[in-house]
């Protein structure tokens, strides 16, 4: 004897044996059971042999008479009233089977969030530095007029400390769970904001550079000394980095995309960066810039000046550098939120060590030795052997 249901699906001879009285129950259209449809809850027997098609993928399954069992709640990719079955469907990519085989779990999606320590660690030091720098910018607005301000370039110093707060703030669109206009926006906006950085620490450094070798007779490096000098590094730079982050969002942007290989438990929502070469650009272009800044303010360190601070700059573009070829294989072998929160790191990280390193003595004289701050004290150290 044989029974045709609802849905054109065939079912071979039944037997005596009755149908689990959970499965009669539970099967139907709202649980898209495969072992049963509506047309099933009429049989009271068990079937020795019953073929199931998985509803919207169109796959046949058998399974033998001794297989029924009583059903868990689960789609028609699990086995549910049926046990030890020859014939067994995969679970879809955002489910993973539970430890009895007998039902597909939905996986967690992972990502970086503020709710978490390690998002929570991550935004609070961010703001932090952001604070400490706008506190900078305010203070140097204040002692605008005092020597030390003025020695090395106020103005570029104002725009050098407006990039590290973007810097800073940059580093929170990593937190959260990726959107495609995050996943657009957040290494443009990295890299834009740190190669405007590093120009600014360029300009600084070149303009004390030609001004000492400008005083050389017969120099021709005196019509590029001035703040148009500057301006004009901080600008061809910026504009360079700018046009790759550009041309990047136009040919290949970045998108946000589930990775269904992080594990069996686990779903990582990330950003798929669309050109990974792209992406090595802008690295590639910031750490060639940093290179150049750090040979410029290598020459100038011995510099005879009151408030030189190429040797301050040195060592913020070692550290800057040390970080960023550090980064490379981290980033490399590092997989899902770890990965959001290494970039991160390095950010915060890089951007402390250029702040700390070019304004930290200047700040520590404003507050703790102002008698340095003075134009007395330039005079009576010029005159002094």
């Amino acid at each position: 004897m044989e029974h045709k249901l609802a849905n054109g699906i065939l079912l071979g001879p039944l037997n005596k044996r009755t149908l689990n009285p959970g499965c009669r129950e539970l099967v139907g259209p709202t649980l898209k059971m495969c072992c049963a449809t509506k047309a099933m809850r009429g049989l009271g027997v068990k079937m020795h042999q019953a073929a199931a098609v998985q509803e919207g993928c169109k796959t046949m399954m058998r399974f033998p008479a001794s297989s029924l069992r009583m059903p868990l709640t689960g789609a028609c990719n699990v086995k549910p009233c049926f046990k030890d079955s020859l014939d067994c469907i995969k679970c879809p990519g955002d489910h993973w089977s539970n430890s009895k085989r007998n039902i597909c779990i939905p996986k967690e999606i992972e990502f970086l969030t503020y709710e978490e320590p390690l998002g929570f660690v991550l935004a609070l030091v961010a703001i932090f530095l952001f604070l400490n720098a706008s506190g900078t910018l305010c203070l140097f607005i204040k002692y605008r007029h005092t020597p030390l301000v003025r020695a090395n370039n106020i103005q570029i110093s104002y725009i050098l400390l407006v990039a590290l707060m973007m810097c800073f703030l940059c580093s929170l669109i990593f937190i959260g769970r990726p959107r495609r206009l995050t996943c657009m926006l957040r290494q443009v906006i990295f890299g834009i904001s740190f190669s405007f950085c590093v120009s600014c620490v360029m300009a600084k450094t070149a303009t004390v550079l030609l001004a000492f070798k400008a005083t050389r007779p017969n120099s021709n490096l005196r019509h590029w000394v001035g703040t148009r000098t500057s301006y004009l590094i901080v600008l061809t730079f910026s504009l360079i980095e700018f046009t790759i982050g550009v041309t990047w969002l136009i040919t290949s942007p970045p998108f946000p995309e589930l990775n269904n290989n992080a594990g069996n438990w686990i779903i990582t929502a990330e950003c798929n960066e669309g050109s990974i070469l792209m992406f090595y650009c802008i690295l590639a272009f910031m750490g060639l810039l940093a290179c150049v800044t750090f040979e410029i303010a290598f020459m100038a360190r011995n510099l005879p000046d009151t408030f030189n601070e190429a040797k301050f700059i040195t060592f913020s573009m070692l550290v800057f550098v040390s970080v960023w070829v550090t980064f490379i294989p981290a980033y490399i072998s590092t997989k899902g939120k770890y990965l959001v929160a290494v970039e991160i790191f390095a950010i915060l990280s890089s951007g402390a060590g250029l702040f700390y390193c070019i304004f930290a003595p200047k700040v520590y004289i404003i507050f703790l030795r102002p008698e340095m701050n003075t134009r007395e004290y330039l005079v009576q150290k010029k005159s002094s052997p």
